[in-house]
C-alpha cells in the first residue's frame, strides 16, 4: 500500500480552501491514478454490514450521512498532473453519497440484491469528481437490514473503517432518542501526520533500511500454478484456512512468548520456515502492513494512515526453531522502528526497473488477522460483517494469522488469500499441510534445526513391509526411541496428545494420505495404522457415522485391543 495521505503537505496550506495541494508522487498515486486499471477494485475497501432486527432505516440512512459529512478525507477529491507526475488534493468537495433501497418494497430479488451489492462495492470511483466513498442501506425485509459501505484505500484504512462504523453506530443511538450525537470535530488526517524530521534525515534513514535489506531476493519461490506476469491476471482472491491443534498451538506460542515473539513473528517464523523446508530458499522479504498511529492524536482520525513495510528473514543449515523465532522478532523490530521511511524509496533504491504494476520487493505479505467487531444498533439489533463476494487479493500469496479463541482453548489459525488463478485448492492445501507440519515441529522440539528433516519418502504403500516399515519409523522419530513395538497403542508406547497430533502430520506427509487424528487413534498401533494406509487415498480420512460415533468406535476398539 502507498503512503498518499502520508506525504500531503504542510497543514497550515490547508487554509486555502478551494485549492489544489500538491502530494509526493507515491506509487500508490500513480497506480490509482494512471496506469494500472486492473488494480482498481484492490483499491477499494468495501464494507457489508446485516443487521437482524427491526432497523428504523430512516434513522440509519441520516446516521451514515452524517458520520460520513463529517470528515475531510471522505469529501477528497484527487487528480493527477501527468506531466509533472504530481498527485495533487483538496478536501472541500460535497460529502459521500448515501442511498436508501427498500428491496422488499421494490421487489427485489435476492439475485438483483446480490448484484446490487456487488456493484456497490467494487463500482471504480472518479477520484477528480465525487467523493472517494459511498453507502446505501438496504432493507431486505422487517428483520433483516444491510449497510453496504464502500470508501476508496486513497483515503481510508482498516482503522478507520472500525472508527466509520462505531460513529455511525452512535449517531443512530443518538438520533433515535431524539439528540444529537455528542462528537468531537474531526480534525484533518494532514494535522496529525509525521514524517522525517527532513530531507537529509530521511536520506539517511532510507540508506539505513536499504542496507538492511540488500542482497534478499525481491522474489520468492512459490508453486504457482498460474503466471503471475499475466496482464491479464484476474485479481479475484481465494482464502484456505487450517486451525492448528490446541496442544501444538499451546506449545508453539509457549516458545514463541520465552523468545517475545507475537503471534504475528511466529507467523513469519512459519512461513520462512516453510518456504525454505519445500523450496530451498533461505533468504526472504515479506511484506506487512503497519496501522501507522503510533501518534495517540491519530488513534481516532479517519484518513489513510496504514503504510506497507517490508522485513528481512534469512536462516541456514544451523538455524534452530528458536534461533528463527528471535530472527523474526529482530526482523519485526527493526522494521517497526523504520515505519516511517517510506517504502517507494527503498524499493526505488534496491529494485529500480521494478514493474510498477506488482507489489514493490516482495510477492508475499504477512499480517495479523484482527476480525471487526459487531456493531449493536439498539438491544437485540446486531450488524455483522458480511463476507465479500467476489473479494480480490494484492499480493500473489498473503498469510493471515489470529489467535482463536472460541473453543476455549487458544488454537493458531493460519490463513491463506491469493488471487484464484495463481494457485490451485490442491496447492495451497499442500502450503497449509507445510505449515501444519513446521508448527508440530516447532512445538515438538525448538531446540531442533528446522532444516533437520528427512527426505521424503517414497514408499510404495501397496507392499505390506513397506507401510509397516514406514510407520514403524515415523513411529520411532516422534517417541524418540530405536524401539517400539507393532502391537502396543501409541499412548502406551509413551506417545501423548501433542505427539499424536506430529504423528498425524509425519503419516499424511510420508504417505500422501490426508489421515486425521481420530484415525490414528482408533488404529493405535503401527501394525493398525499400517493397515489403514492400505486403504484407498480418498477413505483413510472419512470414515462412516458421524464424529460422535468414529469416537466411541474408537474408545471401543481400544478397549477390545486391551481385552
Amino acid at each position: 500500500m502507498g503512503e498518499l495521505m502520508r506525504s500531503m503537505p504542510d497543514a497550515r496550506a490547508l487554509a486555502a480552501v478551494g485549492a489544489w495541494h500538491p502530494a509526493t508522487p507515491t506509487q500508490q498515486g500513480l497506480w490509482i491514478l494512471d496506469r494500472v486499471e486492473r488494480l482498481r477494485p484492490s483499491y477499494l475497501l468495501p464494507t457489508v454490514l446485516e443487521f437482524t432486527g427491526p432497523v428504523d432505516c430512516e434513522t440509519l440512512t441520516a446516521a451514515v450521512t452524517r458520520a460520513m459529512g463529517r470528515h475531510p478525507a471522505l469529501r477528497s477529491r484527487f487528480r493527477l498532473d501527468a506531466a509533472a507526475r504530481r498527485v495533487e488534493y483538496r478536501t472541500d468537495g460535497p460529502p459521500p453519497e448515501v442511498g436508501f433501497t427498500d428491496a422488499e418494497a421494490d421487489g427485489w430479488t435476492a439475485d438483483e440484491v446480490e448484484r446490487l451489492v456487488e456493484a456497490l462495492c467494487y463500482t471504480p470511483f472518479e477520484l477528480a469528481e465525487e467523493a472517494p466513498a459511498r453507502a446505501e442501506v438496504i432493507r431486505l425485509d422487517a428483520e433483516r437490514t444491510l449497510l453496504v459501505l464502500t470508501v476508496h484505500h486513497i483515503v481510508f484504512d482498516g482503522v478507520s473503517r472500525q472508527l466509520l462504523v462505531q460513529e455511525i453506530g452512535a449517531t443512530y443511538r443518538a438520533f433515535a432518542r431524539g439528540a444529537q450525537p455528542e462528537l468531537t470535530t474531526p480534525p484533518h488526517p494532514a494535522l496529525v501526520q509525521d514524517g522525517p524530521a527532513d530531507d537529509e534525515g530521511l536520506a539517511e534513514r532510507v540508506a539505513g533500511v536499504v542496507d538492511r535489506l540488500r542482497g534478499a531476493p525481491t522474489t520468492v519461490a512459490l508453486p504457482y500454478d498460474g503466471d503471475p506476469e499475466d496482464p491479464e491476471l484476474s485479481l479475484i482472491g481465494a482464502t484456505a484456512e487450517t486451525l492448528l491443534d490446541a496442544d501444538v498451538t499451546e506449545a508453539v506460542l509457549g516458545v514463541s512468548t520465552q523468545e517475545g515473539c507475537t503471534a504475528f513473528m511466529t507467523g513469519v517464523a512459519l512461513l520462512a520456515a516453510t518456504f525454505a523446508r519445500t523450496t530451498g530458499q533461505t533468504d526472504f522479504l515479506f511484506a506487512v502492513v503497519w496501522p501507522g498511529r503510533d501518534d495517540p492524536a491519530a488513534a481516532d482520525v479517519i484518513g489513510m494512515f496504514m503504510t506497507t513495510l517490508v522485513l528481512r528473514v534469512r536462516l541456514d543449515a544451523d538455524t534452530t526453531w528458536r534461533e528463527l523465532l528471535r530472527t523474526a522478532r529482530t526482523a519485526g523490530m527493526e522494521t517497526f522502528i523504520d515505519s516511517d521511511v517510506p517504502l517507494d524509496a527503498i524499493a526505488a533504491a534496491l529494485d529500480p526497473d521494478r514493474d510498477l504494476a506488482r507489489p514493490p520487493l516482495t510477492p508475499v505479505l504477512v499480517n495479523l488477522a484482527e476480525p471487526a467487531q459487531p456493531l449493536e444498533l439498539a438491544p437485540g439489533v446486531v450488524g455483522r460483517f458480511q463476507p465479500l463476494h467476489p473479494e480480490y487479493s494484492k499480493w500473489d500469496l498473503a498469510l493471515f494469522v489470529r489467535v482463536d479463541t472460541s473453543t476455549g482453548r487458544d488454537r493458531l489459525e493460519l490463513s491463506l488469500n491469493h488471487p484464484a488463478e495463481l494457485f490451485t485448492a490442491a496447492t495451497t492445501d499442500r502450503v497449509l499441510a507445510d505449515l501444519r507440519r513446521s508448527a508440530a515441529d516447532l512445538a515438538r522440539d525448538p531446540e531442533d534445526k528446522v532444516l533437520n528433516q528427512p527426505a521424503a519418502d517414497q514408499t510404495d504403500l501397496d507392499d505390506p513391509a513397506a507401510r509397516l516399515g514406514l510407520v514403524r519409523s515415523i513411529w520411532q522419530e516422534v517417541l524418540d526411541t530405536e524401539h517400539v513395538d507393532d502391537d502396543v497403542s501409541f499412548f502406551d508406547a509413551g506417545g501423548d496428545s501433542l505427539r499424536l497430533v506430529i504423528l498425524v502430520e509425519r503419516l499424511s506427509q510420508a504417505s500422501g494420505r490426508p489421515l486425521r487424528t481420530v484415525d490414528l487413534f482408533r488404529a493405535g498401533t503401527v501394525r493398525g495404522q499400517a493397515e489403514l494406509l492400505a486403504a484407498p487415498a480418498e477413505t483413510t480420512s472419512g470414515g462412516r457415522g458421524s464424529s460422535r460415533d468414529r469416537l466411541l468406535g474408537a474408545v471401543r476398539d481400544r478397549r477390545t485391543d486391551r481385552s
